[in-house]
């Protein structure tokens, strides 16, 4: 997710120097690094000598740079959860590792899925030999992957006991029948009816599933790729831990949970009842990269780690010396991501910096399929409504954040200006296209507020709401050193407005919780693709889709229509002509401002092999090796 950083203090950075070994008494950060990533490096120590076999366990260890809020699929929705349950379940669908552009392929499911002539029924079959990681609730017996246990997951995200902030996907896809199970449970306030069976999800035998939606979905094999949500869950896991499900992930997928100290410390290990497969690719044949890669690993068994470690660093500081002091073996993606406060001294001109490339230090600079950006509470009674006032505020406030000095002093460089809410690598995404999401000009930016009435009534130099009462605005932060440094940008932009800020600090997983709630009035974050359909990110202002991925909570009859029909338009310049229109839309209102899309520095030691920044998710831990022989010995 999106957050924030100015340059560090000098004292700052001459300790980094010191602990890159470019001053003299490095030792000092080396002990602190060593304390930050205490948990990792214990950890490993008792962790695993050996596998099974006998052979030396391989360790990947990453650091988390915010904490994971649930490991129940049906509960979570931030990046930092996604990470972890992506390797823990198996959709039966999901994107090839090397191939760009990217291409669906088969995860659970044997082939591709079969459809009727207008993409209304899909039918599914899945890869026999598929066995669930041995767990207490199936009492030592060796459970197999079905077609129901699929039936039932995506059950779970509609059942109101679940309260999933994704209940409003879900019902958007479409399935026939589902909408009305829910709406039963609300109504008759018993327990969901998980039992009761709906034409739209079908498990026809044990190998077999079928799909049937309300209206045509040609992209709907999509819906179907995201191993974080949507594999197979066995209905007596859920029903064996009951309220502590959440704890207790169990999946098809190649890792499963051993060690958890929530808010700190998770450990992963193969699944040992993971099925049989094999390392396989189809980069481009001008993939230089991609090819060798295939050449070194296909055919291997997968996953070839046997163990990931995951700590929780929230700082900055110590998350880039865990790395630094190899306790960490990557800052990858953007759960593990590099800190910004030090990408152009570990990747100066997107680079590995001579005195890292020595140690043989890989650098990889991306631009995601993502975006940083502000949403405004539509309901907030300052900074929401649709009247011309309110869109007026909103409109001077983002006219007002000055994106370029945010890139340079606190992204450092690493970002592009944003001109909608579609990601680059999605479809719907125009590089040409510019639009006032885009502009900073704060001169309009006062014009506006002094044409519908924001003026300073009373000399204190901050300005009132039109009606003569006090204007300030709420925005939520965190507590770590980013979000302080991106406070600070904020302030100085809103200053320059006459806009009083206060400042609401909060952990993230609890301001995403209030967030969804609709307790947020204004709040900064970042949102990632997963998947290669640019209406998804649309979904951030669909109406029907509030306290869910809604934050906004923007309600907006044309913009919902025209959603709608995107959904089933099949790709094409029809379809790209609505988009547009979405897009200006969404300008126009403001519920929303985009500030950038983001370049990606992931940086990783030399022992780690293959690895490749995914364009969607953050599936990547079974798909790499490490060699041991390049890992410094302890």
């Amino acid at each position: 997710m999106s957050r924030r950083s100015l340059p560090p203090s000098q004292r700052t950075r001459r300790r980094l120097l010191a602990a890159l070994g470019l001053m003299t008494g490095g030792a000092t950060m080396a002990a602190a690094a060593a304390r930050a990533a205490s948990a990792p490096a214990a950890s490993s120590a008792a962790a695993a000598a050996s596998t099974p076999g006998g052979a030396a366990q391989k360790v990947l260890r990453l650091p988390l740079r915010n904490p994971e809020t649930s490991l129940d699929p049906a509960r979570i929705v931030d990046t930092y959860s996604r990470a972890v349950t992506e390797h823990i379940y198996e959709a039966l669908y999901g994107y090839d590792h090397l191939a760009r552009p990217p291409k669906i392929r088969p995860l659970a499911a044997d082939g591709m899925p079969e459809h009727n002539a207008d993409f209304t029924v899909w039918t599914v079959k899945l890869k026999p030999g598929q066995f669930y990681a041995p767990d207490a609730a199936f009492k030592g017996q060796k459970r197999p992957l079905r077609a129901a246990d699929f039936v039932y997951a995506l059950k779970r995200f509609v059942d109101p006991e679940n309260k999933s902030p994704l209940f409003g996907s879900m019902l958007e896809t479409g399935y026939k029948g589902l909408a009305g199970l829910r709406d039963e449970a609300l109504k008759s306030k018993k327990p969901f009816d998980y039992d009761k069976p709906i034409e739209g999800m079908q498990a026809l035998d044990d190998n077999t599933l079928r799909f049937v939606l309300e209206r045509p979905s040609p992209r709907f094999m999509q819906d179907l790729c995201n191993s974080d949500l949507f594999g197979g869950i066995a209905r007596e896991v859920v029903e064996f831990y009951g309220d502590k499900i959440i704890e207790h992930p169990v999946g098809t997928g190649p890792y499963r949970v051993v060690q958890w100290r929530r808010s700190s410390f998770i450990a992963l290990e193969r699944n040992p009842h993971y099925r049989e497969r094999y390392y396989e690719a189809d980069p481009a044949p001008d993939d230089a990269e991609g090819q060798a890669m295939l050449a070194r690993f296909k055919g291997r068994r997968i996953p070839m780690i046997d163990r990931v470690e995951l700590s929780v660093i929230e700082e900055s500081q110590p998350r880039w010396l865990s790395f630094l002091n190899t306790q960490v073996d990557a800052l990858a993606t953007t759960a593990s991501e590099m800190p910004i406060d030090f990408v152009n001294i570990a990747m100066p001109g997107g680079k590995v910096a001579p005195n890292l490339a020595k140690r043989g230090v890989q650098g990889v600079r991306t631009l995601n399929a993502d975006c940083g950006f502000t949403f405004f509470n539509m309901e907030d009674p300052v900074v929401g409504g649709y009247t011309a006032d309110k869109v007026a505020l909103r409109r001077a406030i983002g006219l007002g954040i000055d994106v370029q000095r945010e890139i340079r002093l606190a992204r450092r460089g690493q970002a592009i200006p944003a001109q909608s809410m579609l990601l680059p690598h999605t479809s719907g995404y125009d590089p040409a296209f510019k639009s006032e999401n885009g502009d900073y000009d704060p001169a309009r930016a006062r014009a506006l507020l002094d044409t519908y009435g924001y003026v300073d009534r009373n000399g204190d130099g901050w300005r009132e709401l039109p009606d003569g009462s006090p204007l300030e605005l709420e925005v939520a932060t965190q507590p770590d050193q980013i979000n302080r440094q991106f406070d600070e940008l904020w302030k100085k932009n809103m200053n320059a407005l006459g806009l009083r800020v206060r400042f609401k600090i909060g952990k993230f997983p609890e301001n995403l919780k209030a967030a969804r709630a609709g307790r947020l009035q204004v709040w900064m974050l970042g949102s990632s693709a997963d998947r290669l359909d640019g209406q998804s990110s649309m979904a951030r202002l669909y109406g029907p889709q509030s306290a869910g991925q809604n934050m906004a909570r923007f309600k907006h009859a044309r913009y919902d229509e025209l959603y709608d029909r995107i959904k089933v338009l099949p790709d094409g310049p029809e379809r790209e002509a609505l988009i547009l229109e979405a897009k200006k839309i969404a300008v126009a209102y403001m519920p929303q401002k985009i500030h950038v899309h983001r370049f990606s520095n992931d940086l990783l030691h030399p022992w780690v092999v293959g690895y490749r920044r995914p364009v969607y998710n953050w599936e990547w831990w079974h798909l790499v090796d490490i060699d041991e022989s390049k890992r410094p010995r302890a």
